[in-house]
This record gives C-alpha cells, structure tokens and sequence, in this order.
C-alpha cells in the first residue's frame, strides 16, 4: 500500500513537472500597439484619406538611406541605380538627383523602351540578356530624340551565340551597338564561364565593326547569402579573381577598340555593393533594393540603412476571437488556448502578398485559416488595441514588383503624405 501511494506521488509529481514544462512552453505575449512611427504614418494616411492598400515610401528615410550609401562609396566608385528595384520615375528622378548619378540598369524591353523615350540623358546598361527579338522590337519603335543608343546604351551578351544574333541585327539594320559582357563570378546563373568562351566573343567582336565592346557585368549576389564567414570570403576573392582574369583577357585581346578608360565594369549589387572599394578590376557598383531596404535585405552588410517602404492597409473587421470554420472549430479551440498570439483574428483589406506585418507587433498570419487576396486574416493577443479602419503596416520581402502592386505609391515626408508617385507597369 505504501509502495502505491509512492508511485501515485512520484506519477503526480511527474505530471505536473510536464504539465509545469508545458506551461513555460507557451508562447508569451508579443503584442504592442503601434509605436510611435507608425502611430503618425497611421495618422498622416487618415489625414490623406487613404482606405485602399497602399504603398508608402517614406521620403525621409529614403534620402537619409542614399546619403549613407554614398558616404559608405566615398567616391571611390560611380553608382549604378537598379531600375527593376525602383520602378517608378519619380523615385529614380530624385535618387539620380541625390546620389549624384544618371546611370541605370534595366532588365525589360518596355523599361528600356521607356526610359530611352522620358529620360534621354540617362546612360542605360541591360541587367540580363535580352532575346534579340526584343533589341530588334527596341529599334523598330524608338522614336529618336535626345537619347542615342549608339553611345548610351550597352546590351548585354552571355554566350557566343546570343553576339551572332546581335551582329546579324548590327549588319541587317546598319546598327553601332555597345555590347557589355555577362561573366560568372561564382553565382552561376549563366554568362561567360571559361576563357575559351571568351575568346570566342572577342573574336566576333573584333572582326564586326558595328560591333563595340563596353564592358563587364559580374553580379556576385551569392557571395552575401553564404551562410558562414569564411565561405563569404573565399567567394569574394574568388569572385574578384575571376572578374580581373575575365577584365585582362578581354582588354588585351580588344586593345584595337579604343581607350580602356571607356570601358565598364560594373559588379556588386545591394547586399554587396560594400565589399567594393576600387581595388579590383571592378569600376563601378549597381544597387537598388537597399535604398528602401525590404526584408530580404535586413543583413550586416546593409544594417546602417533604415525600412523606407510599407504596405499598409485597413482592418475591415476586429475584435473577433479567432474561430475556424464550422466543422474544425475544434481547432481554433486549442489554437486559442495554446497560444496567446492567436486569440484574436483581424480582417484586413486585401492580403497574401510578398510581405511581412511588422505593426502593430504581434500580428501574424494563421497558419490553420489560410492566405486570402481579398480578405487577410491576422492573428494577434489583442495588445494590438487594434479597430475597424485602423491601419496594419506590412514590409515587403523585396522591392521589385511589390512597389507595383498598388497603384501610385504614397510618399511621407515629416509625418505627412505630401504626394503621390505612379509606378512603372510591372514586368518580368
């Protein structure tokens, strides 16, 4: 008997040490109601009557972003403004104007068509390799005007194939065409590979005088995202032995074309536009994202930099406890009892975008309802002292695209919308 009632006790113990250790398990409260920043932009939206989700860029942020920038460059460098990752005039008009640069890189035909036609003093360089139908498509529409290709515009080439088709453009229209070179530093996403190659582009290039060789393009994006230091830096140095290889072999073999002084090339992007500094073959760094800092771009490399660019939009409905459909109701039942953080649901207006909520703190999608375009359902403790037509504010993951989902952006400045910017049409 006594030997039982020890092993209920040492069995009741037990119990509640789990139950002690389940306990202590549970999430904690992670709510907050908006701090201050977002308390004003809420206030600056309400003023402007904004009820739409809507993208908002704060002016501020943005240009103390691109002062940073430049002081981290130092002049030892020209910059490069990455038109996919700010696809909007008036963003690239005041960047260039601020950071002291016409020079863009353009990944499309209808940007490329653009800019050629609205900014005409702009220096463009292809960000990846287009077929040669669209550089065709280029020439046939262009319009003429202040801009001339033939001086400031570079196509980009990745293989002795892709040059072919250009020459065979250049002679059947009677084109000058600069052509910069794609290599691969390390990323391998295509481009130039071996010497071999390369030769054979220098080749073509030589014996077509309509033909003129720009530059390189070496985009070592991968170096940042490797997960440990020490794989970071033989990637760099790597990266930046295959670009000064690639950069000798091709200035020596192309002397005859003229002045190397001309010649570009260009390298780095936003999450590693730091790692160069003008010591290697590298003369100057592209970068975009950065300058609005999305949340795939919250590294070491970029920590100076400030969030420029939020989604926010309205909550449709609030103060609801979080409850699944009928027929699984079973499971927002112990979904609310396990965890805090999903005893509420808020409704905002539209949803599953390539964002994430960031205020007011706590909120997360539900894992159990499910995404919705149309109506997104948040989970939060309540903290979030949120109501209907108060404003949730997201960060996107990235900038190219997401700025374009929503209309003409919204730009803040001193805690007011002070005006509206339309976006470039979004394109691939």
């Amino acid at each position: 008997m006594v030997a039982l009632k020890r092993r209920a006790v040492i069995t009741a113990i037990g119990a509640g040490l789990v139950g002690a250790a389940a306990f202590a398990a549970r999430s904690r409260d992670k709510g907050a109601p908006h701090a201050d920043y977002f308390a004003r932009a809420s206030k600056a939206l309400r003023a402007a009557g904004i009820a739409t989700p809507t993208m908002v860029i704060d002016r501020d942020r943005l240009l103390a972003n691109a002062r940073q920038v430049m002081h981290n460059v130092n002049g030892r460098l020209p910059l490069r403004l990455v038109a996919k990752s700010l696809p909007c005039l008036p963003l690239l008009d005041l960047l260039m104007q601020t950071m002291q640069t016409r020079r863009l890189m353009v990944f499309n035909l209808p940007y490329l068509q653009q800019l050629a036609a609205q900014r005409g003093d702009v220096d463009l360089l292809l960000g990846k390799p287009l077929p040669v139908a669209a550089a065709a498509e280029f020439y046939r529409s262009f319009q003429g005007g202040q801009f001339q290709p033939e001086r400031q515009l570079q196509w980009l080439v990745d293989t002795p194939q892709r040059l072919a088709q250009y020459r065979d453009l250049a002679r059947a229209q009677q084109l000058d065409m600069r052509v910069s070179l794609e290599i691969d530093v390390g990323l391998h996403r295509g481009g130039v590979d071996n010497a071999q190659m390369l030769q054979q582009i220098l080749t073509i290039l030589r014996e077509e005088p309509r033909l003129k060789w720009a530059g390189m393009m070496g985009y070592d994006a991968h170096v940042a995202k490797l997960p440990l230091a020490s794989l970071r830096e033989k990637a760099l140095a790597e990266a930046k032995a295959i670009y000064h290889e690639y950069a000798a072999i091709a200035t020596h073999g192309m002397r005859a074309q003229g002045a190397a002084d001309t010649l570009v090339f260009n390298a780095g992007g936003s999450p590693t536009y730091r790692l160069h500094d003008g010591s290697g073959a590298a003369n100057e760094i592209a970068l975009g994202s950065a300058l609005v800092k999305p949340t795939d771009f919250d590294t070491d490399l970029l920590k100076d930099l400030s969030p420029a660019a939020f989604i926010a939009t309205p909550v449709l409905k609030a103060d609801r406890r979080f409850q699944m459909p009928i027929g699984v109701e079973v499971l927002g039942d112990a979904a609310r009892a396990w965890d805090v953080n999903q005893a509420h649901v808020y409704f905002v207006y539209g949803g599953n975008w390539m964002a994430e909520p960031v205020s007011p703190a706590g909120l997360a999608a539900s894992g159990l309802y499910g995404n919705s375009s149309n109506q997104q359902a948040l989970l939060g403790s309540g903290a979030q002292q949120l109501h209907v037509d108060d404003y949730v504010f997201f960060r996107p993951r990235q900038s190219e695209a997401v700025l374009q989902q929503f209309g003409d952006i919204a730009v803040m400045e001193n805690g007011k919308i002070r005006e509206r910017w339309p976006v470039m049409e979004a394109m691939p």
